[in-house]
């Protein structure tokens, strides 16, 4: 039972990590049409800040200065290197393809290609006993901030003027620009906000990991996509259940089978996904020729 409590809860901390991140990937895409391949590098820019600060100033404070670095740099990189290409998706994704190999070669060069411990505070360095099962404190932390991600995109979303312009500005731009809305600043704010939560996921998944590394970021990245591809794009509530599955599939997989086959695993589920997809739109397609 202890086993099994622990499992759950460590594949439940992984994949809200997993949703930080991946939520700001589909934050972004499904609002901007935009496929930031960057945003790995945001996540290392977050966890190294996070590691700079951690050791020196209360942790509270490293976590806000990692948010602060990857809302910063996602800002930056809206304004002066995407808003000029929203019409040329093809030169989106080489720009930020290489700014994600740029940015974390400019980390290793500065501060070298071996991993970084990140020193979590007592507070999260602990255990929480739980149905016989010692869980680490970090695990509840990482879920608990997902949960609190999920329900401020939901309002931002539905609730804000921010939310509403975006949403109209992706539809039909030359119509929101018309009625007085700059919809750039808009745009620019839904960046920094995925950089933001870039930002978060790579200062807690410092605490996760235990260290921080140039390639961190790209790594976790390639989950983030796995799920958004699964969760479905722009769909907030498809991401979080998603990424839960992963993180689970991965943890319980790699407990029972073999070490390394929980990542396996999970592209598995993607290809399954995809297929399952894919012939549910043929068999649609069909129904539409015979009517």
């Amino acid at each position: 039972m202890s086993t099994l409590v622990l499992l759950t809860l460590t594949g439940l901390g992984l994949g809200a990590l997993y949703f930080l991140i991946a939520s700001g990937l589909s934050l972004i895409f499904g609002l901007m049409d935009v496929l930031n391949f960057a945003h790995g590098a945001l996540v290392t820019a977050g966890a190294y800040a996070a590691w700079r600060l951690t050791g020196h100033l209360p942790f509270a404070v490293a976590i806000a200065a990692a948010i602060a670095t990857g809302a910063a740099l996602a800002a930056l990189i809206e304004t002066v290197l995407i808003r000029p290409l929203y019409s040329r998706p093809k030169d989106q994704i080489l720009v930020t393809v290489g700014l994600g190999l740029a940015l974390p070669a400019l980390v290793q060069g500065i501060w070298g290609a071996d991993a970084r411990q990140l020193q979590a505070p007592k507070q999260l360095a602990g255990t929480v006993s739980l149905l016989g099962a010692r869980v680490p404190t970090d695990r509840f932390v990482l879920i608990a901030a997902a949960i609190v991600v999920l329900a401020a995109l939901k309002l931002f979303l539905s609730r804000t003027r921010y939310g509403l312009v975006v949403r109209a500005g992706v539809e039909d731009r030359a119509m929101v620009t018309a009625l007085g809305i700059d919809v750039r600043k808009a745009f620019t704010l839904v960046f920094a906000i995925g950089g933001a939560l870039a930002g978060l996921a790579g200062a807690l998944g410092g605490v996760y990991f235990g260290s921080v590394s140039p390639d961190q970021g790209t790594s976790l990245l390639v989950f983030g996509f796995v799920v958004v591809v699964i969760g479905g794009m722009g769909r907030t509530d498809g991401v979080a259940l998603a990424a839960a599955a992963v993180g689970l599939i991965q943890q319980f997989t790699n407990y029972y089978a073999a070490s390394g086959l929980g990542d396996f695993a999970a592209v598995a589920i993607l290809a399954v996904v995809l297929l399952a997809r894919g012939n549910r739109d043929g068999v649609r397609r069909l129904i539409r020729r015979a009517a």
